[in-house]
């Protein structure tokens, strides 16, 4: 009796819940704002990350990001990250594919990847990084300007177009440098410019340590300060469309609030996704009958 009386109790404890993540934000300095959903949240070191989050860092700011698999990404001052895509494990998908989808809108961003990490690709408005097992990359993207610094093992280098698409990807190998502006081509040389070294930041020059031990049996939860305005996403909303793609579904609960709603229906020619959703009379159902029917 005693036994099966034990069985039971076991049956029915609550088991702990998985906490939904690709990763966690392992060491933050300065202030981290973090939208996920339609809140603003103040990020926290010991949080976990989420498909879908926006990162964005003060411009005194220094984050590390570590995922699944074993990659580390650490963002500088200033910095605006996208999660667009993560796979949650450390393996290439389907051929062809990338493991995770970084948007790097601007800022600095390193990435280290280990011996078991898959092909992960960082793109910014101008260029995009794909890289491999055991290689590291140094990322800058600032208005009208991109560079890319392999700082060891190998990347492919692409141009971006305006919908957000790589082309004309370039086999990169350790010590290269690859920049690009705006209406230009990519351009290469075998060592980074002297003005790309000294703007680096400090951390960047050496290898990111691990810290993902240290939150191993915890969980921070980010605290909610306020629900989205829109020009905290404006530049969001206005990125290339292939990477914005579910924004409207994501933002459409913020259409409740007036002032947000007055400023989107402004800008709407830069998002023209948003029209059947703010204009449903001018878009009727494919199959709606005929009026007067």
């Amino acid at each position: 009796m005693n036994f099966l009386r034990i069985a039971l109790t076991l049956l029915l404890w609550p088991m702990p819940v998985a906490v939904p993540g690709v990763g966690s934000a392992t060491f933050v300095e300065g202030s981290l704002r973090l939208i996920r959903g339609t809140g603003v949240l103040h990020g926290a070191e010991g949080m976990r990350l989420r498909q879908g989050d926006i990162l964005e860092t003060s411009d005194k700011g220094f984050v590390q990001l570590e995922f699944a698999g074993g990659t580390v990404v650490a963002l500088g001052p200033s910095s605006r990250l996208y999660i667009l895509r993560h796979g949650g494990g450390g393996a290439t998908g389907k051929a062809g594919t990338s493991a995770a989808e970084f948007v790097l809108l601007a800022g600095w961003l390193k990435a280290e990847s280990n011996a078991s990490t898959g092909t992960y690709r960082y793109q910014s408005p101008l260029l995009s990084a794909s890289v491999g097992t055991g290689s590291t990359v140094v990322i800058h993207s600032s208005e009208g300007e991109c560079e890319v610094f392999v700082e060891s093992g190998s990347a492919a280098i692409g141009q971006v177009s305006p919908d957000g698409n790589s082309r004309q990807a370039a086999a990169a190998k350790a010590g290269q440098f690859f920049s690009r502006r705006t209406g230009k081509d990519l351009t290469s040389v075998s060592r980074p410019n002297a003005a790309f070294r000294d703007a680096m930041p400090a951390a960047f020059r050496d290898t990111l340590p691990s810290r993902l031990a240290h939150f191993a049996d915890k969980a921070v939860e980010p605290k909610t300060d306020h629900q989205v305005s829109y020009a905290e996403i404006q530049a969001w909303l206005t990125m290339p469309a292939s990477w914005r793609r579910g924004f409207v579904d994501r933002f459409a609960p913020r259409l409740k609030d007036p002032e947000f709603r007055k400023q989107l229906e402004a800008h709407l020619t830069q998002y023209p996704e948003w029209d059947p959703i703010l204009h449903p009379e001018k878009h009727p159902p494919e199959n709606a009958p005929a009026p007067g029917s």
